[in-house]
């Protein structure tokens, strides 16, 4: 009866047209992005950093200001992928606001990119305003320049990138943060 159960359910999922990739895992018709080894934090050492592109796009707060990576030079960038649709993006928001707060004087800079907003701005600049948020935040509801992130699991929200002085990425998060998770990376990077 069990083999006849394993084969039941190869057959499904061949039928399905499921596959496996060395980076990837579809199950059904959800695609779940599988980091290296199953890691979820995954960090670089100088040697293996590589340039961020130069994102940048609206200022979702600052309707018809850009805003971008390239508009601070020797900071740490700490790169916030968020929507206010994102249940654990309400809880991490005040958390990246922490982090804004305690290292801008050393040099460190948070920035978010709003993505998948499908009826504008406004809830998103509400989510900024009712949360007390400072730090700004690239509008990129089509995901658009996202996409520049070549290889980036754009289905991981919320999920955050770390890049050095250099704007070389440092370290990836593909899960919900707090400010303790951050603190002790950006306030080394601030001092390299």
């Amino acid at each position: 009866m069990k083999r006849l159960a394993a084969a039941v359910l190869l057959a499904a999922l061949t039928l399905s047209g499921c596959s496996i990739g060395k980076d990837a895992v579809a199950q059904g018709s959800t695609f779940s992005f599988v980091a290296p080894g199953g890691k979820v934090d995954i960090t670089y050492p100088v040697a293996d950093r590589q340039p961020a592109p130069k994102l940048s796009g609206d200022s979702l707060m600052q309707v018809g200001k850009q805003v971008g990576i390239e508009d601070f030079p020797g900071k740490v960038v700490v790169l916030n992928l968020w929507g206010q649709w994102c249940g654990p993006c309400r809880t991490e928001a005040p958390e990246m606001e922490k982090v804004s707060q305690q290292t801008a004087s050393a040099g460190v800079q948070v920035l978010g990119i709003d993505l998948r907003e499908d009826s504008g701005r406004q809830a998103p600049q509400d989510f900024v305003r009712d949360r007390g948020l400072t730090y700004p935040s690239i509008f990129d509801p089509s995901g658009r320049i996202l996409l520049q992130l070549s290889g980036y699991p754009r289905n991981v929200v919320p999920s955050t990138l770390v890049l050095d002085k250099q704007h070389r990425v440092a370290a990836v998060f593909l899960r919900t943060l707090n400010a303790g998770d951050l603190l002790p990376l950006v306030r080394q990077l601030a001092a390299e």
